[in-house]
């Protein structure tokens, strides 16, 4: 122990965690291990970090959130931080590590140094900011984002939802049940009342389009449902195009509720039992076929975000300044 302070043994020695910063040895190798992981002082007497603002624990290990993410947010390991605000969003299915229709979207395997040290907020529906500070405004599409003419014609986003059966028997679905999720742009989270699977496939359609329609708030106010059984003899072919004010622009992945939820689970519902979600040559997916003309913007970009609520420019209002007034 020769070198660290105390040599009578009177002084006590603190935690060593890998160093948050720290020079390199001759071999080029950084964050070796150091006591109070470089970011706090040892108190000789009692052998406890204090740690330095925005780092805690026994070693000054990990990072603290700043103002405890505002009791808006939870404060998440960067090993847990997923990418997208759906699992559709990264589904492509390349790998079961990556896989999608139920999964998260986080590698099995993460080596980064870091990865479960450093910390961020992840916010609540309705809340942003580095500390979850600040609340969300609608979003809507510009009302002066227009095509001019001659230059093309305007297309709604279309999500189309590919299911087959794990005995390549789409028939198997009939009389299940099953549930759509819907994610809006203040990242808040509906979910349908159970789907019933029925054919033709026209019974079906009206279905899925009246559960998204019923969604609470009127987060879908407006959409078109087709689906196709006859296209591929092993699979199901489900368009949604979202057509109203209040989808206008790009809005986050539809995800399919497909695993049993019985008794004492809402909604309640069988699951589609049979459904395939990975395979080498054919998958269930949900993917965007077409991107829509428009983008989606807070307050349509005709406003100011203040406190949640959109102030509107001069000539426009709504709830998201989505709409012309005199």
């Amino acid at each position: 122990m020769g070198g660290l302070e105390g040599g009578d043994c009177s002084e006590r020695i603190c935690p060593f965690e890998l160093a948050w910063v720290d020079g390199p040895n001759r071999d080029g190798v950084k964050h070796k291990y150091a006591e109070c992981a470089n970011k706090g002082t040892c108190d000789r007497n009692t052998g406890e970090c204090i740690c330095f603002p925005g780092y805690e624990g026994k070693g000054c290990g990990r990072q603290s959130c700043p103002a405890f993410c505002n009791g808006h947010g939870t404060c998440e390991y960067m090993k847990d931080m997923k990418f997208g605000k759906t699992y559709n969003e990264y589904y492509d299915g390349s790998s079961l590590e990556y896989s999608g229709l139920g999964y998260g979207g986080v590698a099995i395997e993460d080596h980064e140094w870091d990865s479960d040290r450093a910390r961020a907020c992840v916010c609540d529906p309705g809340w942003t900011g580095i500390a979850c500070e600040k609340r969300m405004c609608p979003w809507g599409q510009d009302p002066m984002d227009v095509i001019p003419v001659g230059y093309g014609s305007e297309v709604d986003q279309v999500q189309t939802i590919t299911l087959y059966d794990a005995n390549d028997l789409n028939s198997n679905f009939a009389g299940q049940t099953f549930a759509l999720r819907f994610t809006s742009l203040l990242n808040e989270t509906f979910v349908t009342q159970p789907i019933m699977w029925e054919y033709p496939d026209s019974v079906l359609e009206g279905y899925i389009q009246d559960a998204l329609i019923r969604l609470p708030n009127k987060v879908v106010d407006e959409v078109a449902v087709t689906v196709d059984s006859t296209v591929d003899a092993n699979g199901v072919v489900i368009n949604i195009t979202f057509s109203g004010n209040a989808v206008g622009g790009k809005q986050h992945q539809i995800e399919v509720l497909a695993k049993p939820c019985q008794d004492g689970c809402t909604p309640k519902i069988t699951g589609l039992m049979n459904l395939r979600t990975f395979h080498s040559t054919t998958l269930s997916t949900v993917q965007v076929t077409t991107t829509g003309s428009h983008e989606a913007y807070e307050c349509s970009r005709r406003g100011k975000c203040v406190e949640g609520i959109c102030s509107c420019y001069e000539g426009f209002g709504g709830e998201s300044c989505q709409v012309f007034v005199n």
